[in-house]
Order: structure tokens, then sequence, then C-alpha cells
């Protein structure tokens, strides 16, 4: 089994800043950054999960459920992630959006 509390960690701490984060930083794009971000690891999740199953994209349920929408996302990655580089990759994935998203 593959450790994949670096992700959970990076996750949950992009999920928390975006909680702290003003309205405003959500509107200039922190949200769409998250949205983009739990989508994409949502997909990678589905596509391990199921191979050969056109994944489903998830839904753009709000600015304040973005944070939310990451951490399901990237917990349900972290389950089905099968070795140390696909999680240093799932890690990258999410820091790269949290310095997109400026939280």
């Amino acid at each position: 089994m593959v450790d994949t509390t670096s992700l959970t960690r990076a996750v949950d701490h992009f999920a928390d800043r975006l909680r702290a984060a003003p309205q405003s930083r959500l509107q200039r794009g922190a949200a769409a950054a998250a949205l983009e971000l739990a989508r994409e690891l949502a997909r990678w999740a589905q596509l391990v999960e199921f191979p050969g199953r056109e994944p489903r994209q998830m839904p753009d349920a709000g600015m304040f459920a973005a944070a939310d929408q990451i951490t399901v996302a990237g917990h349900d990655l972290a389950l089905v992630l099968k070795n140390e580089e696909e999680v240093a990759e799932a890690v990258r994935l999410v820091t790269e959006a949290q310095q997109r998203a400026g939280v």
C-alpha cells in the first residue's frame, strides 16, 4: 500500500486556504482554479478505478463548494493511487493549482 499522506495533506491545506479566503479572492479565480483541479483529480481517480469507462465530469457547485470538491476528489484519488510517483504527481498538481489560485 502506497503512503498518500503527502497528497491528503496538500489537498486539505489547499481546501483550508480556500475556506479562509475572502469572497473577492474566490471570484477572482481561486474557486475556478480549485474546480479545475477537482475535475482533474476526479477524472484521474475514475480512470484508475473504472478503466475503459468514460469519466463523468464533476459539476460546478459554486465557488463556496470548491474547497469541498477538491477535498473529495483528492481523497478519492488517494485511495486508488498505486505508487509513489503517482502520489508525487498528484501533489505537484495540487501545489500548482494552489499557486494559480493565489491562496
